[in-house]
C-alpha cells in the first residue's frame, strides 16, 4: 500500500503544479527528497543530476514553501549573466519574484535593496564576485544574511579547485555558509561534478559541522546522439560545416576554442548565407544578450560561440552542439553539450577534434592557483593602507588579469582582503600548499589526456562521459555512433573546400596603438603618466593573424612554440605579409623599412624586414641600435614593467631615413609596449608617421 504524501509532499507537488502550469505535473525522483530536506529539516544538500532534470524547480518550490511559512528571500549565487537572465525569466514565468544584481544593472540596485526591505523579493540573484564587492559586503550583506531564507549556490562544481571551471570567487561561500544563522538550508547544485569534487563541494557546505545530504540521479542524456568526425584539418572541418550545416536539427551552437575562431568561422557562414552569430567573452554584452535572444527565438541557425555561453543557457528545444575543436577534458565537453536536447526526444551532438587542440589547450593553460614568488610579492608589497590594483601591478610586474585572479586566491585564503580603495595585507601567515596545487596540475594533464581517450574511443561514447562523472549507472546508450554506427555524413560539397581555404588562408589583423602609458611608470624611473602626445604615437599598424588563428594561426604557433629554432621566414609567409600590405589602405605609402632589434630571434625579424624591403621596393634601413644592453624583462609582466624594460633602450640616431613614414617591423606583438617606445623614438627623431608591421598578434 502506497503510503500518503506528507503534507510537504503535497504542497510541493501544488505549488510545481502552478509554477509549470501543468496540473498533470509529477515531481522527479529525487526532488522531493531535496525539497523535504530544505523545507522541513533546513538542511544543507547538495543535489548533482543531469542537465534539463529539474534543480531549478527543487530551489523555486522550495523557495515558495519557505515563504510561506514565514522565511526571507533565497539569495541564489549564480556565476554568470547569461544564466542570471535565464533564471529571472524562469522565476517571472513560475511567479516567483526575482531580481539580480550584477554588473550590468547598477542602475537598478537602489530600486532592488528597496525591494528587499519590503519583503518584495523571493530570490536574490548575486554573482560570487559580488560578494566581495567591498560595499555590498559590508552594507547590504549582513542584513541580507540576517534575513536570509535559503541560500541556493548553483553551478556549484565552480566551488572546487578540482573542477573544470574552478573560480576563486566561489570559494569564499565557505565564510557566508559559517556566517549564516543556524536553520537556514543551504542547497547546491551542478550536472558536472565527479567523485572528487562532490566530496570537495560537501565539505565546504558542511562548515560548522553540518550534515551534507547529496542527491545523485543518473547523468545520461537519452535524447543526445553523441559522434566524433576526426578531419585532417582546419579547412576541412570548415568545409564539412559548410556542406552540412544546414542538415543539421533545428537551431543550435558551434563552440570553438578560440575568440579568432568563432569571430573567422562565423563570418565564413554568414559569407555562404548561413544565419549565424558570434557569441565571446569580447562579445558587447547588449549585443550578447541579444544574440541569446535570437538563438532562443530560432531567428537564427547557430550561434558561433566559445565557452563564454556555456553554464545554465537554457533553449530547451536545442537541436544541436558541434564543437569545432575539443574542450581541454570530458567533464567540460559534457558540461557544454548537456546545453541540447533538454525537452525534445533527440538532438545531435558532434565533435570535430583538430590536431591543434593540444596546442591551443597549452596555449590557454592559465593557473588559477597561485605561484609561490608571485604571491610573496604580492603580499610583500601590500599592507594596511588600500591599494589599487593597477598601483599593485605597477609595483609587482604581474600582469591586470592574472594578478587580479592571484588576488582572489590570496583572498579566499585569507592573506589579503578587498576593501574601498583597494587591496590590504591581512597579516595572517600564508603558505603555498605546493603539494595540493602539482596534484591539481596533474589532474588537469590527465584530463587532457581523457579527452582524447573519448575521442579514440570505440566504446559508447554516453558511456564514457558518464564514467569521467564516476556515475555509476554508466551503461551503453545504443543512440552515438559506436553504438549505432556514424550518423553523419563525412562527405564535403563541391566548393566548400575552396571557400574555407580562401577563409583560413584571409590575412591581416589591425594592431590597435597605445594611447595611454601605464599607472605607476614613474615608480619605475619612466617619468611618464597621462596619454602619450600624438606626435609621439605610433599610427595603426597591422599582424599577419593572431596565434590562435584557425587557419595562420597553426603556422604561427610552430614558429614561437618555446624552443622552437630561430629561421629565416619562410616564402609562403611572406607573401601573405605582402597581401597584408597590399590592403592596408594607409593614407601614405612607406618610405623606408625599419627593423626593431631582437634577441630571440634575429634571423626571422631580419628575414622579415629584407623580404618585405626588396618585394615593395623600399629601402631597408636597418635595425634600431640598442642601448644599455637592450631591453629588459620578460613577456607576461604588467604594463609599468614592461615598458620600463624597453623605456630608452632603441636609439634610432645611426639610421639613414629618407622623408615620410617607416614601416617598423617585428616578430611578435604583445603587450605594445615595444613597438610603442620604438616608434616614440622614431617620431622624435623627425619620423611623421610610425607603422607597425608584426608577423603575430598574441591573443
Amino acid at each position: 500500500m502506497t503510503p500518503a504524501p506528507t503534507p510537504t509532499a503535497s504542497a510541493a507537488l501544488a505549488v510545481l503544479r502552478r509554477l509549470v502550469g501543468d496540473p498533470a505535473a509529477e515531481l522527479h525522483d529525487g526532488q522531493l527528497e531535496a525539497i523535504e530536506a530544505l523545507v522541513d529539516d533546513r538542511r544543507r544538500a547538495l543535489v548533482v543530476q543531469r542537465t534539463g532534470w529539474g534543480k531549478s524547480a527543487v530551489y523555486f518550490v522550495a523557495t515558495m514553501l519557505l515563504r510561506e511559512r514565514g522565511a526571507g528571500p533565497t539569495v541564489l549565487v549564480s556565476p554568470l549573466l547569461a544564466l542570471m537572465r535565464d533564471q529571472v525569466a524562469a522565476a517571472e514565468r513560475a511567479g516567483v519574484r526575482a531580481v539580480a544584481i550584477n554588473s550590468t544593472n547598477a542602475h537598478e540596485w537602489q530600486d532592488v535593496l528597496a525591494a528587499l526591505a519590503a519583503d518584495e523579493v523571493d530570490v536574490l540573484l548575486v554573482s560570487p564576485e559580488r560578494l566581495n564587492n567591498p560595499s555590498f559586503r559590508e552594507n547590504q550583506l549582513p542584513t541580507l544574511v540576517r534575513r536570509l531564507g535559503m541560500l541556493v549556490v548553483d553551478e556549484a562544481h565552480c566551488i572546487s579547485d578540482w573542477g573544470h571551471d574552478f573560480r576563486p570567487d566561489y570559494r569564499r561561500l565557505r565564510d557566508l555558509v559559517a556566517a549564516m544563522p543556524p536553520g537556514v538550508p543551504v542547497l547546491a547544485t551542478t550536472a558536472t561534478a565527479n567523485r572528487r569534487v562532490v566530496a570537495d563541494v560537501a565539505e565546504q557546505l558542511g562548515t560548522g559541522g553540518a550534515d551534507v545530504l547529496t542527491v545523485r540521479g543518473p547523468l545520461a542524456r537519452a535524447s543526445l546522439r553523441l559522434g566524433v568526425l576526426r578531419l585532417p584539418d582546419a579547412r576541412t572541418r570548415l568545409a564539412w560545416l559548410l556542406s552540412h550545416l544546414g542538415d543539421l536539427p533545428g537551431s543550435g551552437i558551434i563552440y570553438t576554442l578560440t575568440v579568432a575562431a568563432a569571430q573567422d568561422t562565423a563570418r565564413l557562414l554568414r559569407e555562404a548565407g548561413h544565419d549565424v552569430r558570434a557569441y565571446t567573452g569580447q562579445t558587447d554584452p547588449a549585443d550578447r544578450e541579444a544574440a541569446e535572444g535570437a538563438l532562443k527565438r530560432n531567428e537564427v541557425k547557430a550561434l558561433v560561440a566559445t565557452s563564454a555561453l556555456g553554464m545554465g543557457f537554457d533553449k530547451p528545444d536545442l537541436g544541436f552542439v558541434l564543437h569545432l575543436g575539443a574542450p581541454s577534458s570530458p567533464v567540460a565537453y559534457y558540461q557544454q553539450v548537456g546545453r541540447a536536447g533538454r525537452a525534445t526526444a533527440s538532438a545531435d551532438v558532434l565533435l570535430l577534434p583538430g590536431p591543434e587542440d593540444r596546442d591551443i589547450w597549452q596555449y590557454f593553460a592559465t593557473a588559477s592557483m597561485p605561484d609561490r614568488g608571485r604571491a610573496e610579492r604580492v603580499i610583500a608589497e601590500l599592507s594596511d593602507e588600500p591599494l589599487s590594483t593597477p598601483a599593485l601591478e605597477a609595483l609587482v610586474d604581474i600582469r591586470r588579469t592574472p594578478l587580479e585572479l592571484l588576488l582572489k586566491v590570496l583572498d579566499v585564503d585569507g592573506a589579503v582582503r578587498r576593501v574601498q580603495g583597494g587591496w590590504v595585507a591581512t597579516g595572517q601567515p600564508w603558505t603555498y600548499d605546493a603539494d595540493r596545487y602539482a596534484r591539481i596540475a596533474a589532474a588537469r594533464v590527465a584530463e587532457q589526456e581523457h579527452m582524447l581517450e573519448y575521442e579514440r574511443t570505440d566504446g559508447c561514447r554516453m558511456e564514457f562521459l558518464q564514467r569521467s562523472l564516476d556515475d555509476e549507472t554508466a551503461a551503453p546508450c545504443g543512440r552515438c555512433d559506436s553504438c549505432a554506427g556514424a550518423w553523419y555524413p563525412v562527405d564535403v560539397v563541391d566548393g566548400a573546400a575552396a571557400s574555407a581555404g580562401r577563409a583560413l588562408d584571409r590575412v591581416g589583423v589591425p594592431v590597435e596603438p597605445r594611447a595611454q602609458w601605464p599607472v605607476g611608470a614613474d615608480r619605475l624611473g619612466v617619468p611618464v603618466r597621462g596619454r602619450i602626445a600624438v606626435e609621439e604615437r605610433a599610427s595603426e599598424g597591422r599582424a599577419l593573424a593572431r596565434l590562435t588563428d584557425l587557419g595562420w594561426g597553426n603556422a604561427l604557433r610552430e614558429i614561437f612554440a618555446a624552443g622552437a629554432a630561430d629561421a629565416p621566414v619562410t616564402r609562403a609567409m611572406l607573401d601573405g605579409c605582402v597581401r597584408v600590405l597590399a590592403q592596408w589602405g594607409w593614407d601614405e605609402r612607406p618610405t623606408s623599412v625599419v627593423a626593431l632589434p631582437s634577441r630571440r630571434r634575429p634571423l626571422l625579424v631580419d628575414s622579415l624586414a629584407r623580404g618585405i624591403a626588396d618585394v615593395g621596393r623600399l629601402p631597408y634601413a636597418g635595425a634600431l641600435a640598442l642601448r644599455d644592453g637592450g631591453p629588459t624583462g620578460e613577456p607576461g609582466g604588467s604594463s609599468a614593467f614592461r615598458l620600463a624594460g624597453v623605456w630608452q633602450r632603441f636609439d634610432a640616431s645611426a639610421l639613414e631615413l629618407p622623408p615620410g613614414p617607416v614601416l617598423l617591423v617585428d616578430d611578435l606583438v604583445d603587450s605594445r609596449w615595444t613597438v610603442t617606445v620604438a616608434a616614440r623614438e622614431l617620431r622624435l627623431a623627425g619620423v611623421p608617421e610610425v607603422l607597425p608591421f608584426v608577423l603575430a598578434l598574441r591573443g
